[in-house]
C-alpha cells in the first residue's frame, strides 16, 4: 500500500520560506540537497514523518503563479486558540478562526494563514477525522 511521504511547493527564498515554517509550525531541516540549478529542503518536525519540500529554484526572481488548481496544506494543533494568538503574536498573520457546521455538528475548526510565497495553510483543531 501506498505511504504519502511528502508535499512539494516552489519557493523564492529559502532562508524566509525556512523561517516561516519554523516559526510558525515548527518544521526543520531534515535534509538539504544542493544541485546546479535548484536546491531541495525538506522539512519534518518530530510530531510526524509526512515532510514538507521546498524547490528553490536558483536565479528564479519572479514569484510563481500559484494558478487556480492549488487549495492549500493542512496542519492539525491541540490547541487552536493558543496558536492562533502564537502566530498573531509573532506578526504572521493568520485569518480569523472559522467553525465549520453540518447538522448542527461540529465538523472542524480552523483558520488560514498564508506563507511568504503565497500558499494557504489550513490550522485545523485537532477534532473527529482531523488528527
Amino acid at each position: 500500500m501506498a505511504k504519502m511521504i511528502h508535499s512539494m511547493i516552489r519557493v523564492l527564498d529559502e532562508t524566509r520560506s525556512v523561517s516561516f515554517y519554523t516559526q510558525a509550525f515548527g518544521l526543520e531541516i531534515a535534509d538539504r540537497l544542493d544541485f546546479e540549478t535548484f536546491t531541495l529542503v525538506y522539512l519534518s518536525n518530530a510530531e510526524c514523518e509526512f515532510e514538507l519540500e521546498l524547490t528553490v529554484n536558483k536565479g528564479r526572481e519572479e514569484a510563481y503563479n500559484l494558478g487556480d488548481g492549488y487549495g492549500h496544506l493542512a496542519v492539525s494543533v491541540a490547541d487552536l486558540d493558543a496558536e492562533h494568538k502564537r502566530l498573531t503574536d509573532l506578526g504572521l498573520n493568520p485569518n480569523k478562526i472559522v467553525e465549520f457546521n453540518r447538522d448542527g455538528a461540529l465538523v472542524a475548526r480552523f483558520f488560514f494563514i498564508t506563507d511568504p510565497d503565497g500558499y494557504k495553510i489550513e490550522v485545523l483543531q485537532r477534532h473527529g477525522r482531523f488528527k
